[in-house]
């Protein structure tokens, strides 16, 4: 039944040969845990691809209990941990997994550095997971306010005082980001929006150059 399905979808749209073009890739010797196990430190960039996929599973869940408003969004997360079947876990799962993709991504920034992958003809690639860096920046601090308790209404004021700081263009930032003279319900309000939509949308677009250039370049030889 499958194949049939597939062999029709084939016919009409040709992915046998895209889909080999990925399953047929060799993978460089030097980035194989199985012959080398100082080759485990190129695995970083996969594990924050892996967890990055988790952060956004969990998040779709986690968006059909939340309500974004003052009034509610604290009561709808607290519902969600405590009476909707494995929310607990699945919460936990983007809690926690908001600061391992961070420290993943440092790491493989790391090995990237260290191991000159960055050099000629990769500055480009650089440059986009720099820019992925700063999503994935952006996305935990925006979601940090979205439970609306007493310890993500401070840090996000904190935030947005650091970012008020900041030379020429502090005012407009903490304008933007926070949407009134307070935080309150517009912050909370802008910060979903960021955090669900524009910057889920910018990352993708991001991740999708990255793994083109991978693509197109393949991985750096060893140091």
């Amino acid at each position: 039944m499958l194949k049939s399905v597939y062999n029709w979808i084939d016919e009409r749209l040709d992915i046998t040969p895209m889909w080999r073009d990925v399953a047929d890739h060799e993978v460089p010797e030097h980035v194989n845990p199985a012959h080398h196990f100082s080759a485990f430190v190129y695995c970083f960039g996969g594990l924050t691809f892996f967890v990055t996929v988790i952060q956004i599973l969990s998040g779709m869940f986690l968006t059909m209990y939340y309500v974004p408003d003052i009034v509610n969004a604290y009561n709808s997360v607290d519902y969600l941990q405590h009476q909707v079947a494995f929310g607990v876990i699945v919460r936990g799962m983007h809690h926690w997994g908001a600061s391992l993709v961070i420290v993943m991504m440092f790491l493989h920034t790391l090995r990237v550095f260290f191991t000159g992958s960055y050099k000629n003809p990769r500055e480009m690639n650089w440059v986009v997971g720099m820019l992925i860096f700063f999503v994935m920046l952006g996305l935990g601090f925006t979601g940090y306010l979205l439970p609306w308790d007493n310890k993500a209404y401070f840090a996000t004021q904190v935030g947005i005082k650091i970012a008020e700081n900041a030379p020429f263009i502090g005012d407009y930032v903490k304008t933007f980001l926070q949407g009134g003279d307070i935080v309150g319900a517009q912050t909370l309000t802008r910060f979903f929006a960021l955090h669900v939509f524009f910057l889920p949308a910018v990352l993708l677009g991001l991740l999708a150059a990255h793994f083109f250039m991978i693509r197109r370049q393949g991985i750096a030889g060893p140091l």
